[in-house]
């Protein structure tokens, strides 16, 4: 193929977002250097970022409107030592005019789609893995590390290699049972932890039309789980409570893979430890024993995530020897549940709740399993050591599986029980 026929094709979501931020026509494979519409850090990597900041030269963000801190690791603070970090954030968010979400707002994912920090076509960098999440809005946002979003707080600009795109086409109406947390465990199944290094994952078809906002959020989320470096949801059938213009890819633009999945043929989903790719039907693993189910996480920490749960719960009890652990996404999400029932019902069933944030998901702070415990988790990552202790056993499931299992004591189909 010739230069001429290279540069004369359409362009996928991605080419054209970061054409349009690095102020001329890019395509997979070039080194671009593009302006960043907004940048966050939450604290396990800000005081890092400060540091290099510094280093560099840095006094003031070069937008301190667009650039957001939020403490959700650790919050709040389980020692002096964070506390301090804490405190570092606090005190430079406060000298710059820069925005920061506190101890109990919730996680910063969460918190940047429902303040609007992100919006789609926009570049939006995070000092974080799961920054793809904001994809659902169809924007492009990569997490890099904390001297990179340092360089952007000084600057306003990153530079990126433009990446090649998997378009993954969903047709079909989800069965009764089956959620997004079903379809992404899918995906990540057939394409593998490494098959979309450094690719972006480019989603569009029928199924559109019945994903929610939260359901374009999980899927989105979970592309870093496969290397990818951004996760794109067309904005097909996205309603949102503003205007915007949708970011649609040419009809020839060129991707390096195709794959198509019939969602209506796709029953809930398990991965077994230790891999967010070791995925299987339920089927196969019916009645294995849980001790602890969680729901939570940037993956399924929203209201709707909680509403569901809440629907199989209600009215029962927790089986003997299984605690939940439910953490919400932002005191947004906490509010609504309390106001309509939802956390009522869930604490009656004998669900514990641990401040919005990240909670047991990465293992630094609450809920850290026992030796030889088995976990049910909402959560992207079920590597050994990911909730805090090498020697306990992660699954990973939807919150309606999760849910259901927490009732019986072992792995349930949500269908299975009597309604």
């Amino acid at each position: 193929m010739s230069l001429w026929q290279i540069f004369n094709m359409g362009q996928t979501i991605s080419e054209k977002i970061l054409s349009a931020h690095a102020g001329y026509d890019v395509k997979a494979g070039e080194l671009a250097i593009v302006n960043v519409d907004s940048a966050m850090a939450s604290d396990t990597t800000a005081p890092l970022t400060l540091k290099a900041f510094k280093e560099m030269g840095g006094t003031t963000p070069w937008n301190s409107e667009k650039t957001i801190f939020v403490i959700d690791h650790a919050s709040p603070a389980p020692n002096e030592r964070i506390a301090n970090l804490h405190k570092l954030m606090r005190e430079f968010a406060r000298k710059t005019n820069s925005v920061l979400y506190d101890e109990g707002a919730g996680i910063c994912h969460q918190i940047m789609v429902e303040e609007q920090h992100v919006k789609p076509g926009q570049l939006v960098i995070g000092a974080d893995s799961h920054t793809v999440t904001y994809g659902a809005l169809g924007a492009f946002s990569t997490g890099v590390g904390s001297t990179d979003l340092a360089a952007i707080m000084l600057t306003g600009k990153t530079w990126l290699k433009v990446p090649e795109s998997i378009k993954i086409i969903l047709k079909g109406k989800p069965n009764p049972g089956v959620t997004a947390k079903d379809i992404i465990l899918e995906v990540v199944g057939k394409i593998g932890l490494n098959g979309a290094t450094y690719k972006a994952l480019e989603y569009s078809g029928s199924t559109l039309e019945y994903l929610t906002l939260g359901d374009r959020m999980t899927i989105a989320n979970m592309a870093v789980e496969m290397g990818g470096k951004a996760g794109i949801i067309e904005t097909s059938g996205l309603e949102l409570p503003y205007h915007f213009e949708p970011v649609l890819p040419d009809s020839d633009a060129e991707y390096s893979q195709t794959l198509t999945i019939d969602v209506s043929s796709i029953r809930p989903k398990i991965a077994k430890p230790h891999s967010p790719e070791n995925v299987c039907d339920i089927d196969d693993v019916l009645g294995t024993k849980i001790d602890m189910a969680f729901i939570g996480t940037c993956t399924n920490g929203r209201l709707e995530d909680l509403q569901l749960a809440a629907s199989i719960l209600k009215g029962k009890k927790l089986a003997t020897g299984v605690r939940m652990l439910i953490t919400p996404a932002s005191r947004n999400v906490l509010n609504h549940a309390m106001a309509d029932g939802t956390m009522n019902i869930l604490s009656e069933a004998g669900a514990t709740f641990i401040p919005p944030g990240c909670g047991p998901c990465v293992g630094t702070h609450l809920g850290v399993p026992g030796n030889n415990e088995i976990i049910l988790s909402t959560a992207n990552r079920n590597f050994p050591g990911r909730m805090g202790n090498p020697n306990a056993s992660v699954y990973l499931a939807s919150p309606a599986v999760v849910a259901a299992s927490a009732l019986t004591g072992v792995i349930t189909d949500p269908e299975s029980l009597d309604k």
